[in-house]
């Protein structure tokens, strides 16, 4: 065995102490961003930690070294969130990017074209059933509220079943379901069959595909993942815009079956190409529960699961009821309040994308904060509309606070889990929650303007102050993580 001299000792302890100046340099650099991450901050705590562990008579050597490994194992369980459960194999830190991983952003937002953004445009479904079918607002709602509900519900089931290694069947599943929903709707003149097509059928559908592929995409980026989460999110804006003038022009031509008969052969194709191009990344995590309960003894995610029931309570009632409103109370045409509708969601293009790109720099959970605030005083703002023009302004107004929320709560939600082979559970479980609030808030309010003689002042005031107070949980939730520190990024 050969014998180092100590001239190459020296040699080696010169090199690994240039080795170790590098990294202080580098996370000096780091550390500059005037919104630090928190879990930086960790990683200092444990190369701390391992130095003070060495004696000081220990050589310089093995102080280096310990202090690099410390430095090594931390950034690793940091960037790579490696499970400790020996039935879960880390294969690495997400890519970040390449062609495999932009294809996974691309589908997304094919996915969430043609679920979110169907249920986004029930709006115009809305106003044509209350003309045909003689039920009140509140009645007609719950079958958007249903989708949504189911949307989200199943989340629960279908987010572990992605953690598990079902990605393909469950999705292969959703596809057949929303085909089914989609066609059978066509056919539907009665109340509850469009219950059991339209509300229960297409919502289970959608909800096999919703959760699953949001925490199959967040986990093939980190420093990108909003960016890219907003891209996806993208897709419940292009269905709301397509879906909506799909109806508004063909619904007079060639009657209601053949126009939501064309929406189910667009959902055929997106349905090919998903399913054709879908890979998963992390291998399949088998054990562990389907709620993992232990998540909600963190205050943080916590709070943030509370925050957003309240703000998703009210966040569909005036994509539901801005159309009615139009028509009922100022006296707009069918073909007019489709465009309130559209005004709505159109400026959703550039509010899904534009905070998503800020949040990777500040962090999501200060990005999401003003937007719910926003469309808090929006709806206050909704009890003084008395003309089109102003009813106009409010919607292009809520339409960017509105659209902020949904692209930035999936975000902000993967932003909170550190531990990717967790995402799939942990997203799902806060999508069950608000899916009692999506199933709940559009038929409150029409309750509300039931009650009130058709008035909306009940509804506005109730939506606006679920608005509220979900800002101000949401502002909990970020003192419970990082304090009261103001530029931190979280």
């Amino acid at each position: 065995m050969a014998e180092h001299s100590p001239a190459s000792s020296k040699l080696d302890l010169d090199g690994q102490a240039k080795e170790i100046s590098a990294q202080n340099a580098d996370e000096t650099s780091i550390n500059m961003n005037p919104w630090p991450n928190p879990d930086d901050e960790e990683i200092e705590r444990s190369v701390l930690e391992a130095q003070a562990d060495s004696p000081p008579n220990r050589p310089m050597g093995e102080k280096l070294e310990k202090t690099a490994s410390a430095r090594g194992v931390s950034l690793t369980r940091t960037l790579t969130a490696k499970s400790t459960s020996s039935s879960w194999q880390d294969p690495g830190p997400p890519p970040d990017g390449g062609r495999q991983a932009w294809t996974q952003a691309a589908l997304l937002h094919l996915t969430i074209f043609s679920t979110f953004g169907y249920t986004t445009s029930f709006g115009s479904f809305q106003t044509y059933y209350e003309g045909t079918l003689g039920l009140s607002p509140s009645t007609i709602s719950w079958l958007g509220s249903l989708q949504i509900f189911l949307l989200f519900f199943i989340g629960t089931f279908s987010g572990r079943a992605l953690d598990a290694g079902l990605f393909r069947p469950v999705y292969i599943t959703g596809s057949i379901l929303q085909i089914i929903g989609v066609f059978t709707t066509s056919v539907a003149t009665k109340y509850w069959q469009l219950i059991l097509s339209q509300g229960v059928c297409m919502g289970i559908a959608n909800g096999l595909h919703f959760c699953p592929t949001m925490g199959l995409a967040s986990t093939y980026f980190v420093k990108k993942r909003s960016l890219v989460l907003g891209i996806g999110a993208l897709g419940s804006c292009t269905g709301g815009v397509v879906f909506p003038i799909l109806i508004q022009q063909l619904l007079p031509k060639i009657g209601f079956g053949w126009t939501v008969r064309i929406i189910g052969f667009i959902m055929v194709a997106t349905n090919v190409i998903t399913i054709s191009f879908y890979r998963t990344r992390l291998p399949p995590r088998k054990s562990g529960p389907i709620v993992e309960w232990a998540a909600f003894k963190e205050l943080p995610y916590l709070l943030y699961c509370v925050a957003s029931f309240l703000y998703f309570w009210g966040l569909y009632f005036a994509f539901f009821y801005v159309g009615s409103y139009g028509r009922d109370r100022l006296g707009m045409s069918y073909g007019d309040s489709i465009n309130l509708l559209l005004t709505m969601v159109c400026v959703g293009f550039i509010w899904r994308l534009l905070p998503n790109w800020f949040a990777d720099r500040v962090g999501p959970l200060n990005m999401i904060i003003p937007f719910v605030f926003l469309c808090g005083i929006m709806m206050f703002a909704w009890t003084g509309v008395t003309t089109p023009a102003t009813l106009y302004v409010f919607a292009g107004i809520y339409g960017c606070g509105s659209a902020g929320i949904q692209s930035m709560y999936p975000a902000t939600l993967a932003s909170l889990t550190s531990d990717l082979s967790k995402a799939g559970v942990r997203m799902g479980q806060c999508f069950t929650i608000v899916s009692f609030a999506c199933l709940t808030g559009p038929p409150l309010a029409g309750a509300l303007i039931q009650q009130n003689d058709g008035d909306y002042l009940y509804a506005q005031i109730w939506a606006g102050t679920s608005f509220l107070l979900g800002g101000f949980f949401l502002i909990a939730a970020r003192i419970a993580k990082v304090g009261w520190r103001l530029k931190c990024r979280i």
